[in-house]
């Protein structure tokens, strides 16, 4: 069940931040108050975030073709799941990395489109 409210609450925060990121593209260049439209991250942030997304991606591929991931996160001290012995564990941490390419991914995307807009 906790698996389930696990996957759930992904979805739904993809939704939530795809959504987020079409109310920004939707604005003009300048909102009601004259201000320039801002993007999800700054020049700063979107070179953090394209190096952590690289990573991750680098990460994912990586586990797809040794069949072993790392743990994500701080309870598992370094625990390697490799998908004969720990499926659940292995595509449970293969979704993560995805979704958090995916999500960082779609930031530098929004914020790209927002700073050449023509």
């Amino acid at each position: 069940m906790r698996t389930a409210i696990y996957y759930t609450l992904m979805l739904l925060l993809g939704f939530a931040w795809y959504k987020f990121g079409q109310n920004l593209l939707r604005k003009g260049p300048r909102d009601q108050n004259g201000e320039l439209t801002e993007g999800l991250v700054g020049p700063v942030g979107l070179l953090v975030t394209t190096g952590v997304a690289c990573y991750l991606l680098f990460a994912f591929l990586r586990a797809l073709i040794q069949g072993e991931v790392p743990c994500v996160g701080k309870a598992c001290k370094m625990q390697v799941y490799t998908l004969a012995a720990n499926a659940g564990e292995y595509w449970a941490n293969m979704f993560f990395l995805a979704w958090m390419v995916l999500g960082l991914g779609y930031a530098v995307y929004v914020t790209l489109k927002i700073w050449f807009r023509a």
